[in-house]
């Protein structure tokens, strides 16, 4: 099955969604990343995110930090377990493996990759690559082209890995081949918007027209400008979006929500 063949639909012309990303769980539920109990951080998140009643949530990858099994069973226990009733889709990160993340999706965690409503789609791109670093392969990326080019609607794009820099330390494990998935986006006229993780922290930023944002982690945040890995825990943190389609024109309004320790 090609990456967007599975789609799931809303019929309506207007959608909340939250966009939350870098869980980095562990087996253990009182697993710690830096010094942070990543599951509780996951957990505040999901139910401060019920609370704004979205149509859908989009996990922006790095679900795990340990790499094992019981983390993906972890995460799909605290979604299920929430008081979050709407689907969630997802995009892997670096440390994510598909098939674990395939072998957790069904009913309301979902696997699809292209998600409709009217007016819009919403496309989640694979940016997961051989090393820590981001590489779309040539296949998705005729993909991607394929998929915009045939296409009457607008649409907005999410993807674990930078494409742009952030002039930080993760810019060594950026998407590497960024600005020739940026230019197809731009070149194809109806992309509004792009929307990652990776970066643990909030930055807006913009290629050509195209804006671009990246999206805080639930578990812990990375400090910006500097060459250095430095972590602060300033508590959880998620975006949500509302995109419209009125009489033809795309509005996507987008804020970052931060929640303290």
């Amino acid at each position: 099955m090609a990456w967007f063949d599975e789609a799931y639909s809303f019929d309506k012309s207007s959608l909340n969604i939250a966009h939350i990303t870098d869980s980095h769980l562990f087996a253990d539920k009182s697993g710690e990343y830096f010094n942070v109990n990543t599951a509780k951080h996951f957990e505040k998140s999901l139910t401060h995110i019920a609370k704004q009643k979205p149509d859908c949530v989009i996990f922006g990858g790095d679900l795990t930090q340990d790499h094992s099994f019981e983390s993906y069973l972890l995460f799909s226990n605290l979604i299920n377990q929430s008081v979050l009733t709407c689907p969630v889709f997802w995009v892997p990160g670096n440390h994510d493996e598909l098939g674990m993340l395939n072998r957790i999706s069904g009913a309301q965690i979902n696997a699809a990759k292209r998600i409709t409503a009217n007016g819009f789609d919403l496309l989640l791109i694979n940016s997961k690559g051989p090393t820590p670093a981001g590489w779309i392969t040539s296949n998705h990326l005729d993909e991607i082209t394929q998929c915009l080019v045939s296409s009457s609607k607008s649409n907005v794009m999410f993807c674990h890995h930078n494409p742009l820099p952030i002039n930080g330390y993760l810019d060594k494990h950026m998407l590497e081949n960024g600005p020739q998935l940026l230019n197809i986006l731009v070149n194809s006229n109806n992309v509004a918007a792009l929307f990652h993780g990776h970066v643990h922290n909030e930055y807006t930023q913009s290629f050509r027209e195209l804006a671009v944002y990246a999206t805080p982690a639930s578990s812990v945040q990375f400090v910006k400008n500097t060459v250095n890995w430095q972590q602060k825990n300033t508590g959880p943190a998620y975006r949500m979006l509302n995109i419209s389609s009125v009489k033809g024109e795309l509005n996507v309004k987008t804020d970052v929500v931060w929640l303290s320790e």
